[in-house]
């Protein structure tokens, strides 16, 4: 699994790193109702440097990864960065991840961390007879993002330009030249920057130097959860079809076939999900495990029925209590609905997404 490469200046920085755990992704810098407040009112900066890449060029690149992929590949804009995804024949997802394209015969797709790898032998399954190579590329990646209503003006203050909004640039903050892409992070406007390796340290303490604030996981979950984004390795496995992670930006139902394309299609003209992700509010201040069982009682039979999972447990500061993102089955998931979690005498209760406005 890939390590942040700089957890080392976290640590120096007396930043909070997950404990017993790899990647030991950055947890908070100690103040999470600040950082909070930062990226909702003013800035912040995420390290994703421990994100995995792969390369995909030559002359049959374009039609080789849009034959396969969820979303749109051969219209992709030179420049432009979108998430897509690569399904199982069951329209089940196997790798979410972001796809750039970078020239007419090149793309990099920006995986979760210790994907690439498993993405790579995954695509030479279906290379055959394609002028199409294959590379991981993770040495040279190391995005990090900045987020926030005031992310775009801060950024175009230390660039001396206007930001993109539809395509990525090249840009030069403090004497280091990044590739800058605009993106969208939990509702909130967001622009990724990768310096590579070597400048990663020197570009993040700019930022931090011009006023972003450094964020880290629990504040993640925050923003996201309050907005329903399902977090891959958490809400995401290999069970899970795109429309029950409302993943609906990471799909396109218009372009022609690609694996799993048929079940994505069918599910979206027949309905049928078993399950939605959901936001609900917790009854107590202690966090909820991942796993834990919804549960309801049967008005007829007063058995008491296994009707979800939750996946995410977080602190809302909109709603000023718990949550959980978790996945309820149809026929539960209008708001109001109250469940029982796990054995235990803590209830949640279903509320309405977006908790926060963006």
């Amino acid at each position: 699994m890939n390590q942040s490469l700089l957890n080392e200046l976290h640590a120096e920085r007396g930043a909070s790193l997950l404990p017993g755990s790899e990647p030991r992704p950055l947890l908070t810098y100690g103040d999470v109702p600040g950082e909070y407040a930062a990226a909702t009112t003013d800035w912040v900066v995420f390290d994703e440097t421990d994100r995995g890449a792969v390369s995909v060029t030559g002359e049959d690149a374009s039609a080789f990864l849009h034959r396969l992929l969820a979303n749109e590949v051969r219209d992709l804009p030179v420049g432009a960065c979108a998430p897509n995804l690569l399904l199982d024949p069951k329209g089940k997802i196997r790798f979410p991840f972001d796809l750039e394209r970078r020239g007419e015969e090149e793309f990099r797709l920006s995986t979760e961390p210790g994907q690439a790898e498993a993405l790579v032998e995954a695509l030479d399954t279906f290379l055959f007879a394609e002028a199409v190579e294959l590379l991981e590329t993770t040495g040279e990646h190391a995005p990090i993002t900045v987020a926030g209503p005031r992310a775009g003006e801060e950024l175009a203050g230390l660039t001396g330009d206007p930001l993109p909004t539809e395509s990525s640039a090249r840009v030069t903050i403090v004497e280091v030249e990044a590739l800058l892409q605009p993106t969208i992070r939990a509702d909130l406007p967001a622009w990724r920057l990768d310096a590579g390796p070597k400048g990663a340290a020197i570009l993040w303490e700019a930022l931090v130097d011009a006023g972003a604030r450094p964020a880290g996981r629990v504040v993640w979950d925050s923003l996201r959860a309050e907005v329903g984004v399902a977090q891959p390795g958490e809400d995401i496995d290999e069970n899970i079809y795109p429309q029950e992670a409302r993943l609906e930006n990471a799909f396109s139902l218009e372009k022609g076939c690609y694996i799993g394309q048929e079940v994505v299609a069918k599910i979206d003209t027949y309905g049928g999900l078993n399950k939605l992700l959901c936001l609900l509010r917790v009854d107590h201040d202690d966090p909820v495990a991942r796993g834990t069982r919804l549960h309801r009682q049967d008005p007829d039979s007063k058995e008491w029925r296994d009707l979800g999972v939750a996946t995410t447990w977080a602190y809302s500061f909109a709603l000023d209590c718990g949550v959980v993102l978790a996945f309820v089955k149809r026929k539960h998931q209008e708001p109001g609905t109250e469940f029982r979690l796990g054995e235990g005498p803590g209830r949640a209760t279903l509320v309405e997404l977006p908790v926060r406005s963006s």
